[in-house]
């Protein structure tokens, strides 16, 4: 997927509503997480990721800064992200407790 046409979000859009399952690619445009829910809104927000597993099992919850990521709409609307983390250094990083 080319991501370069793909229109970012503004820091106002950065809400629950906005980016909840929104699907997380890492720099091969795989598949790396998805954002499960967030913390704050804006331009301070923290996005939590699940990393991993399958259908919840043996999944790793992290959280990174919303402006960490690369956050957008492709030509559906739909809303991902787009970084330079793998899977593997995303699991790397400690866990989030909800």
């Amino acid at each position: 997927m080319d991501h370069a046409n793909h229109p970012r979000l503004d820091a106002s859009e950065y809400t629950e509503a906005v980016l909840t399952g929104a699907a997380v690619y890492g720099p091969g445009d795989e598949k790396v997480g998805t954002i499960s829910h967030i913390h704050g809104t804006g331009a301070g927000a923290q996005v939590v990721i699940e990393v991993g597993g399958f259908l919840g099992i043996g999944a790793k919850s992290v959280s990174v800064a919303a402006q960490q990521l690369d956050l957008m709409r492709n030509e559906a609307g739909e809303v991902h992200a787009v970084t330079n983390w793998t899977k593997d250094s995303l699991k790397e990083m400690p866990e989030h407790h909800h």
